[in-house]
């Protein structure tokens, strides 16, 4: 598999972690394309639970190589705290040189982003989007707006020290000084940029260059994404979405390759739905089931640490998924959430001024007034986490998956029936 895209197909959370965990053994390179440390990837091994949120998932894998991609925005302080954590657990991303590589060319988290991010949040009231305040969104504008700091700015000393004096400039003019008070001198930002430079500076790296001079020497890629296609900037469900496009096409523009050489995109499934923050959710389930749902699949927020809500699957917004990232295959995970239902429900529809959709609204009103439409099938009693072949499943839980993938019309290729590293059943 030259070129694999790795997306979430729901709202994030589905999972990924362990799909790209799973895959990295069969591939040299494992790149992240977008998001920043907003995102949580949580792998088992061995009992042992291991969260990232910057470096990319394969990076378990002693002898793999893991790039952080231009699309990427970097705190450089929680790269650095994700890379000690691998260190206290023997597995030093960066022990042998050229390991760990980062874009020269990716955006920069400063202390001023998060400062901003607080802001708008409070600005926005009972409108608030829900962010993980980590600065992610105000870091991407600046990458908008052309005057953002990126990794290669960091070592050159007169540039970056006029970029700074700029942004100073910008927000006394945006916020007034009580916002500068907050943030602190402009000396001591520089001082900090020079910290930056000096944990940056031995992993910086021109990286598109190097995933092509890698796929033309025959070596795989997983390209791993960030949130989820229902959290896309442009196709999701908006404003309620992410800063980045969590779409299977930003492996292109997050990485520095072309369409041509993507050979297959896999995405993830959770067998329920979950969604953490505001915004839109026409399958969200209510008291004692959601909560069941919650406490048995441990919804909570790798990174934030908040409850996610949690509803039934919902094929409208996979169906959508399926064609924005043209699905090759799905992994459905957490399907041992589910052992123990009586039956289960699935979204197949939903109803909008009395007429039948398929298709997700882009109006973020419309949602206020849409009823889904469930199609209820059997549950099955027994504990899945142990079987690791598709015949040794209960009937009516293989009839869940074929029903999943009639309906997406896309091949489910892997079914993870637990945490564990080893808990998959390749369909």
């Amino acid at each position: 598999m030259p070129g694999t895209v790795i997306i979430g197909a729901q709202w994030g959370d589905e999972g990924k972690g362990k799909i790209v965990d799973l895959l990295a053994a069969q591939v040299k390179v494992v790149a992240r394309f977008q998001g920043g440390n907003n995102a949580g990837h949580t792998i088992v091994i061995n009992g042992e639970q291991i969260i990232l949120h910057l470096i990319p998932s394969g990076v378990l894998h002693p002898g793999k190589t893991a790039v952080i991609g231009n699309g990427v925005v970097i705190d450089p302080l929680v790269l650095q705290e994700e890379i000690e954590m691998l260190e206290r657990s023997g597995r030093s991303p960066c022990s042998n040189k050229g390991q760990l590589l980062i874009s020269n060319r990716a955006h920069l988290i400063m202390p001023y982003h998060k400062l901003e991010d607080s802001f708008y949040e409070e600005l926005r009231g009972k409108s608030k989007i829900g962010t993980t305040l980590r600065g992610i969104g105000p870091c991407y504008a600046d990458k908008a707006g052309r005057w953002g700091i990126r990794v290669c700015d960091l070592f050159h000393q007169a540039g970056l020290d006029s970029k700074l004096q700029f942004q100073y400039l910008r927000l006394q003019k945006l916020y007034g000084n009580q916002f500068l008070e907050k943030l602190g001198s402009l000396k001591n930002l520089m001082a900090e940029c020079r910290r930056y430079a000096e944990i940056l500076h031995p992993l910086a790296h021109d990286t598109d260059l190097f995933l092509k001079e890698q796929l033309d020497s025959g070596k795989s890629i997983l390209f791993e994404g960030a949130q989820g296609t229902m959290l896309d900037l442009d196709h999701g469900t908006f404003p309620f979405v992410t800063s980045s496009n969590t779409v299977a096409a930003a492996a292109c523009t997050g990485s520095g390759l072309g369409p041509g050489d993507i050979d297959k995109v896999t995405g993830v499934v959770k067998a329920y739905t979950t969604r953490v923050g505001e915004g839109p959710f026409p399958t969200e389930m209510t008291g004692d089931l959601e909560e069941h749902f919650r406490q048995t699949g441990g919804e909570y927020g790798a990174t934030t640490g908040r409850p996610r809500r949690c509803g039934w699957l919902d094929l409208v917004a996979l169906r959508q998924s399926c064609r924005l990232n043209g699905l090759n295959e799905i992994a459905l995970t957490k399907l041992d959430v589910l052992s123990g239902l009586e039956s289960i429900k699935v979204c197949t529809e939903y109803r909008l001024q009395g007429q039948l959709q398929r298709q997700m609204p882009s109006l973020i009103t419309d949602f206020q007034d849409i009823e889904p439409i469930y199609h209820e099938l059997p549950g099955w009693k027994e504990d899945i986490s142990n079987l690791r072949h598709f015949e040794q499943l209960p009937e009516t839980c293989r009839n869940y998956i074929v029903y999943i993938s009639r309906h997406l019309n896309t091949k489910i290729s892997m079914i993870s029936v637990g945490p564990q590293r080893d808990a998959i059943i390749f369909a």
